[in-house]
């Protein structure tokens, strides 16, 4: 049987263009039935397409012993440095696959005959790109943490240095004459709904106004 050649392109939302990839799959050679694509978010990462080409424990992968898997950068494989090494050893040593990684030469695992030292460099340089993607992503979530930390501290909410301004939610916001028509409805003497008319305030706002009021009480 003839060995297949397959091109997997994948975006992380529904806008954005998958046509950048199909274009340069397209140039490697593979023919369009034989690219497969997903639009999908990083929160869910359900692949429907990428799971049927690799399988999944209920299912055969439509990637073969032999075949060629193409993808245009490495970040196609996965979302961290544990998933697209997972990924990696899942297709060269348990499919028996080859991958190429467009935009990284190195990251071609073709061989010919008994020679290793393709795949000796093309598993060394994704161990370093994975690992150096990682600690990107681990330093960027420290720094984004740090620079809440030193946040200054106004009126007890953190505010940004740039523009001094708070960060997050704005505090709650009591209409004039809160107090009076509170008193009113705690006394039973007006409806919580007449109370929401007259404040022009929604069911759920008022009723959180409430606890936020009673809580300083």
């Amino acid at each position: 049987m003839k060995n297949e050649v397959w091109g997997y392109a994948r975006v992380s939302t529904k806008e954005q263009n998958l046509a950048r990839q199909i274009e340069q799959l397209k140039e490697f050679g593979i023919s369009e039935r034989n690219i497969k694509c997903d639009k999908i978010s990083g929160k869910t990462f359900n692949r429907m397409e990428y799971n049927a080409l690799v399988g999944t424990e209920t299912t055969a992968p439509t990637l073969r012993e032999g075949d060629l898997l193409v993808i245009v950068s490495l970040d196609r494989l996965g979302r961290n440095y544990t998933e697209i090494k997972e990924q990696w050893n899942y297709i060269i040593n348990v499919i028996g696959a080859d991958i190429v990684v467009l935009d990284m030469p190195l990251l071609d695992t073709r061989q010919s005959g008994d020679n290793l030292d393709k795949r000796f460099i093309a598993d060394l340089v994704l161990q370093i790109l994975s690992y150096v993607a990682q600690k990107e992503l681990e330093n960027t979530r420290r720094r984004q943490k740090q620079g809440m930390d030193v946040m200054p501290v106004i009126n007890g909410k953190k505010t940004s240095l740039k523009t001094g301004r708070p960060t997050g939610r704005p505090n709650a916001q009591f209409p004039d004459n809160w107090k009076d028509y509170y008193e009113k409805w705690r006394l039973g003497e007006m409806t919580a709904t007449k109370c929401m008319e007259i404040l022009n305030l929604k069911r759920s706002t008022f009723y959180k106004l409430i606890k936020i009021y009673e809580k300083d009480l």
